[in-house]
């Protein structure tokens, strides 16, 4: 915690800020959202299609429109995408607590979708400009907040959603309406040069002619897919093995409170030890091969005969958390650098929101199939599949990046922009 504060007071006061942004943006997130299902079904009595069809539209809005957020912040600067997108969620978020008619519900959760396609591109647009050189030690720092904020939210949203979820998503929604505020008040406007003589379309138009870019989106939404499964595989494994509905909940929740944790300690010593030590593409493979590992684990309890397999499982599934929560911290700072690097630091924003959307892509596309392989007859099927997207990732970027110049070079610091 020592070297996460040090980090964190090297930095600007914008970068700060932009940090606890996203503190603020994770907390008031999981205060919220992890307990709006129970609260559509028990609170207002809705059948589950309508259930789905709700976190359906925040799923859909905010996935779909990455891209138009990330060209709005070229075209406009980052700040004014970051209060815009706090201040459409502040509104999402007071709806979803105080309507109770489905289309209000739906109007709510695409406004909670589309405010984090508008100040997700935005915020790491402008982080990694105010960073300059210093861009992997600040979202390493970043990632230390964006934990934090995913440790802290569900506890307070727990305590009180068991009062009121009106108090819940009224709460959401003032966490919200402070960064607003702090936003306006403290973050200084900057806007990209390009952004005075480019149409709103010329980001897209580089972003997705720039073979070497789309190449290295691709190979991430693998790493974005595998991460995933700690959502959706992983839960799934633990009620296969014969805990109850209760038990699975409960064991997610504290895993989920481990992997944070873990996070917090050790980002920034991680970050600045392969930072040392590594090239960024060995570090992005290192990454990736981690996380291909990590799915054998499960893989192999499947195997384990019925009367062990809980034990063998639970203690798989934990060692599997663990390690993609290692891997991610090798990949994300990196990720994120690389993307600019990559954007010859023109349009960035529109990168990172291509970039997100195709790794939205990835995560929808993949989820479907280890669905379907998870309801197969033989259980070792949805494990093989995993590790096998994880290598071929892993191999495909040792290629992408078999020249060290691909992920190495450094734009002049001159030429950061925060569009």
């Amino acid at each position: 915690m020592i070297a996460t504060l040090r980090a964190y007071r090297s930095f600007s006061r914008p970068a700060r800020l932009l940090m606890l942004n996203q503190y603020g943006i994770n907390a008031g997130f999981y205060m919220l959202m992890p307990f709006l299902a129970e609260h559509l079904s028990s609170g207002l009595g809705l059948a589950g299609g309508l259930i789905g069809l709700v976190l359906g539209a925040r799923n859909l809005s905010q996935q779909g429109m990455f891209a138009v957020g990330g060209a709005l912040s070229d075209r406009y600067g980052a700040k004014p995408l970051i209060v815009a997108g706090c201040v459409l969620r502040t509104v999402g978020f007071a709806s979803l607590g105080l309507v109770d008619s489905v289309p209000g519900l739906l109007i709510g959760a695409a406004a909670t979708g589309a405010a984090g396609a508008l100040f997700n591109p935005a915020v790491r647009t402008y982080l990694a400009a105010e960073a300059g050189e210093r861009r992997v030690e600040a979202f390493a720092c970043f990632n230390v907040f964006y934990q934090t904020g995913t440790l802290t939210g569900p506890v307070i949203g727990l305590a009180l959603t068991l009062w009121d979820f009106r108090a819940t998503s009224l709460t959401a929604a003032t966490v919200f309406a402070l960064l607003t505020i702090a936003q306006l008040r403290a973050l200084p406007h900057r806007q990209a040069a390009e952004a005075k003589r480019d149409p709103i379309t010329a980001g897209w138009r580089q972003a997705l002619s720039n073979r070497r870019f789309m190449s290295f989106a691709i190979v991430m939404s693998a790493a974005y897919l595998l991460s995933f499964q700690v959502y959706l595989a992983l839960p799934l494994a633990l009620r296969g093995a014969g805990l109850d509905a209760t038990e699975v909940a409960v064991a997610t929740a504290a895993m989920f409170g481990c992997f944070g944790l873990i996070t917090v300690l050790c980002q920034v010593r991680l970050t600045g030890w392969y930072r040392r030590r590594w090239s960024r593409a060995r570090t992005l493979t290192t990454g990736l091969a981690l996380m291909s590992a990590g799915f054998t684990l499960p893989m192999i309890a499947a195997t384990v005969a019925a009367e062990a397999r809980l034990v063998v499982t639970v203690a798989a599934v934990i060692a599997c958390g663990i390690t993609i929560t290692v891997a991610t911290m090798f990949t994300f700072p990196i990720e994120m650098d690389t993307i600019v690097t990559l954007s010859g630091n023109s349009h960035v924003g529109s990168h990172y929101g291509i970039h997100q959307t195709v790794a939205g892509i990835g995560i929808t596309v993949g989820n479907i199939a280890t669905g379907a392989l998870l309801d197969a007859v033989n259980p070792i099927l949805p494990w093989l599949g995993l590790v096998t997207i994880g290598a071929v990732a892993t191999t495909a970027a040792a290629i992408l990046f078999r020249s060290p110049d691909a992920v190495d070079s450094t734009p002049p610091k001159a030429t950061v922009s925060a569009g």
